[in-house]
């Protein structure tokens, strides 16, 4: 006995997938404030919400907050005398630059980055004497009496990659 098909035939096109001409690599993201080609103002920016531009893999992200608080420790070192309060300070803002660069579906590798770069950078600001381990008995004081800049930070870093996952999640689901 033959049975009908519960589903119309496939012609071969599915909806909503671009053209074969282009493969997805080539397809850049439309700058901001472009026009589209009957001249409406072109829509701009990632799935996120963010706009399209720096967008780092997890590792990129970690290596980035890692290096940069590397760098900063060293120039607090060197110009400051090794001040843990302006190390901690400057810690935030690179928090934020790393939870707001990483890109959408890497963005939950952030808040554990930011801690690990946090004792990196801390390394040439710990105060230590007596070769490699009063260096890191220095290094242990300095992630105790600045825990609270450390809890900070990956708080602030935690906040902000709750938002863009949120976004990220819903704009998924838009478009499916």
């Amino acid at each position: 006995m033959e049975q009908r098909r519960s589903r119309p035939p496939n012609n071969g096109k599915r909806r909503g997938t671009p053209p074969a001409s282009l493969p997805p690599q080539s397809r850049r993201p439309v700058p901001r404030g472009a026009r589209a080609t009957d001249g409406r103002p072109a829509a701009a920016g990632g799935p996120d919400g963010q706009p399209a531009g720096l967008r780092l893999t997890g590792l990129g992200g970690g290596l980035f907050c890692a290096a940069a608080m590397l760098l900063l420790g060293l120039l607090d070192q060197l110009m400051f005398g090794a001040s843990l309060t302006l190390y901690g300070v400057l810690f935030l803002p690179v928090c934020v630059l790393t939870a707001l660069w990483v890109r959408g579906g890497d963005v939950l590798t952030a808040p554990v980055v930011v801690p690990i770069a946090f004792a990196a950078g801390l390394f040439p600001v710990a105060d230590g004497s007596g070769g490699l381990l009063g260096r890191l008995m220095g290094l242990v004081t300095g992630l105790a009496t600045q825990a609270g800049w450390l809890y900070g930070g990956t708080l602030l870093a935690g906040v902000i990659v709750l938002v863009r996952r949120v976004l990220w999640v819903r704009a998924r689901r838009g478009r499916a």
